[in-house]
């Protein structure tokens, strides 16, 4: 394959396309609203009802949860219904759970249980949403500019994680962190209201795949990742790198506020070079998946940005902050891009009936090692010290490319667009 198929038809692209213009904005609202509620959440745990950090770990750790405990069947269910109401379903539920947070307080009946429950909630309606968000976008696009399409989407994600805290911080200034939570809950409607007005249709489901148990459809998924020679590389990759980010990044503001000296500001400006670099990865990965292949474009990314994650320890105060902020940025570049790649990779070259499944079968492995990063970061600043914890975990995400480049895409320009058959590729 020497020519990538997803080229944007006209100046606007995409965004001309309406049905892609109203996902795009539901999507960048409730990204939005998400990132409030990131900030909103474990304050209302801390400031409202004076819990201490292991119960904001747990608050975090409820929102992960689900992608462990029903992520697979999850993904066999959604390719069984049609994506939109579902996703719409989806939505409404969380607007219900977020309110209920606000309506609690102003009745002075709220508890650290009713957040653990509404993060739980919120948290499966997310495996539900995003698990039929993946297939969703190949149905809008109609197989059409993915990496494009997937580049908007991956972008504006980023910005609303720049924007977010500081949006969220000025809402809780003015209004108070559990009023604050009111306005992620209208971001979730508006994305509902804007699923529903995309009027492109679904196509019918596979006969074959509604009369199929659960338990089957589940064991294909895993067949289908674990035995390909492009997937399983990769969700191998996301999953170690899953781990080694969420591990430095459970120790990093520790890390900069005792060992480097900073306050509070200024931490946060830092954090934000990672989200910054985002939103560049997503404006160039077309354009490096054209000049270079998908598979190539990819490896060469990954090659030049995973070892500057090893600027991050080597921060120190004064001009030592640069290095923390190109180091961050640059790996957010990568990052970025991968998802980009790796996303539109799925959306083209998995069947469409099995779609959901492939979906929820990497994201549960790459989502399953996030907490033991954070176990394992904490551990290790604790015992070793926090600049080493950051050099050990940093130390993982540097050379973590070495997975991709063993897998067949290293004698690949682009990846495949549709999956070849191991017999057909044998007699080939």
């Amino acid at each position: 394959m020497n020519e990538m198929p997803d080229r944007p038809r006209t100046s606007w692209g995409v965004f001309a396309r309406p049905d892609f213009r109203l996902l795009w904005i539901g999507e960048t609202v409730s990204g939005l609203g998400n990132s409030v509620t990131g900030v909103a959440l474990p304050l209302i745990a801390v400031v409202v009802l004076d819990t201490n950090s292991t119960a904001v770990g747990l608050l975090a750790a409820a929102v992960w949860l689900p992608w462990l405990l029903v992520g697979l069947p999850i993904g066999a269910w959604a390719d069984r219904m049609r994506k939109r109401p579902l996703m719409i379903a989806c939505d409404l539920v969380s607007v219900a759970a977020l309110a209920s947070i606000p309506l609690a307080a102003w009745l002075d009946a709220l508890t650290y249980q009713h957040l653990v429950v509404v993060a739980l909630i919120c948290g499966t309606a997310a495996v539900c949403f995003n698990t039929a968000y993946h297939s969703y976008i190949r149905i809008v696009l109609d197989g059409r500019d993915l990496m494009e399409g997937n580049a908007k989407l991956q972008g504006s994600e980023a910005a609303a994680q720049v924007a977010g805290p500081g949006v969220a911080g000025l809402l809780v200034q003015a209004f108070g962190a559990v009023t604050a939570l009111v306005a992620d809950a209208a971001t979730f409607l508006i994305s509902a209201l804007c699923l529903k007005r995309i009027r492109v249709v679904e196509p019918d489901q596979v006969p074959d795949e509604k009369r199929a148990s659960a338990r089957q459809q589940i064991i294909e998924g895993l067949r289908f990742v674990g035995r390909d020679r492009y997937l399983r590389p990769m969700v191998t990759w996301g999953a170690v790198v899953n781990m080694a980010l969420m591990g430095y990044q459970a120790v990093q503001v520790v890390f900069l506020v005792r060992t480097v000296g900073l306050n509070p500001a200024m931490v946060g400006l830092l954090l934000t070079s990672g989200s910054t670099g985002g939103i560049a990865g997503a404006l160039v990965a077309t354009r490096v998946s054209r000049r270079f292949g998908t598979a190539r474009g990819l490896l060469l990314l990954q090659a030049a940005t995973a070892p500057f994650v090893l600027l991050l320890p080597m921060t120190t105060a004064g001009p030592g902050l640069l290095l923390f902020v190109m180091g961050a940025f640059l790996v957010g570049i990568g990052i970025s891009v991968a998802n980009i790649v790796v996303g539109s990779f799925r959306q083209s070259y998995c069947p469409p009936h099995m779609l959901g499944r492939v979906v929820a079968t990497a994201m549960m492995i790459n989502h399953s090692t996030i907490p033991l990063g954070s176990l394992l970061g904490g551990v290790l600043g604790d015992t070793v010290g926090y600049r080493p914890a950051m050099w050990i975990m940093t130390g993982i995400v540097a050379p973590s490319w070495l997975i991709l480049a063993m897998s067949p895409m290293r004698r690949e320009r682009d990846l495949p667009q549709t999956r070849v058959p191991e017999h057909a590729r044998a007699k080939g």
